[in-house]
C-alpha cells in the first residue's frame, strides 16, 4: 500500500466518525430540550391550577381584598367582566365589586377540569370554563356558566392578572 493511498483512507475515516458524533450530540441537545419542555409545561399547569382555584375562593369569600393580590394595579389595564362590561384598572374594579358585596349578594366560583396553560417568558394566559352561583340580597339565584381567560405576567416570584376577560354564553347556546 503507498503512502498516499493511505493518507487517503485515513481522513476519510475521522469525517465519517464527525458526523455520528454531531448527529448523536444534536440528538442528546434536542431530549434534553423536550424533556425540558415537558418538565416546564407539567409546573406551569401545577402553579396555574392552584393560581385558579385560590382566585375562585378569593372571590367567592365575599371580600374584593381577598382577590386583590392577584391583579397588576397599574391604572391602564383592563378587565372585562360578565357585569358591567369592563373596569378599567384594579381600583374601578375593587370599587364596584365591594358595593356588589356589600349589597347582600354572595357568589362561589368555581373553575372547570379543562384549565388551558400557555406560556411565554414571563406572559402566560389562561383558559377556563367556570361555574358561578350568585345568590342576590332578595333571595334571587343565578347559576352561571363562565368563559375565563386571564392574561398573567410575572412579576418577581407572582404572577399577576393584567388582563382577564369573563364571558357567559348567550341563552340557548
Amino acid at each position: 500500500m503507498s503512502q498516499r493511498s493511505f493518507s487517503a483512507q485515513r481522513s476519510t475515516v475521522p469525517r465519517h466518525h464527525w458526523f455520528l458524533y454531531v448527529l448523536l450530540a444534536f440528538s442528546g441537545a434536542l431530549l434534553t430540550f423536550v424533556g425540558a419542555r415537558a418538565e416546564q409545561k407539567a409546573a406551569d399547569d401545577t402553579t396555574f391550577r392552584k393560581l385558579i382555584d385560590s382566585y375562585c375562593a378569593a372571590w367567592s369569600s365575599g371580600n374584593p381584598d381577598n382577590a386583590a393580590r392577584f391583579y397588576a394595579k397599574d391604572d391602564g389595564l383592563v378587565f372585562y367582566d360578565v357585569d358591567p362590561f369592563s373596569y378599567t384598572g384594579w381600583k374601578q374594579y375593587d370599587a364596584d365589586s365591594k358595593r356588589f358585596f356589600s349589597s347582600g349578594s354572595t357568589i362561589t366560583m368555581t373553575a372547570g377540569k379543562e384549565l388551558k396553560v400557555t406560556r411565554h417568558g414571563n406572559i402566560a394566559w389562561t383558559i377556563v370554563p367556570m361555574n358561578a352561583v350568585v345568590k342576590q340580597k332578595d333571595g334571587k339565584t343565578e347559576d352561571l356558566q363562565i368563559r375565563y381567560t386571564g392574561i398573567w405576567e410575572k412579576h418577581g416570584k407572582s404572577w399577576l392578572i393584567v388582563h382577564e376577560h369573563l364571558s357567559v354564553p348567550l341563552p340557548g347556546n
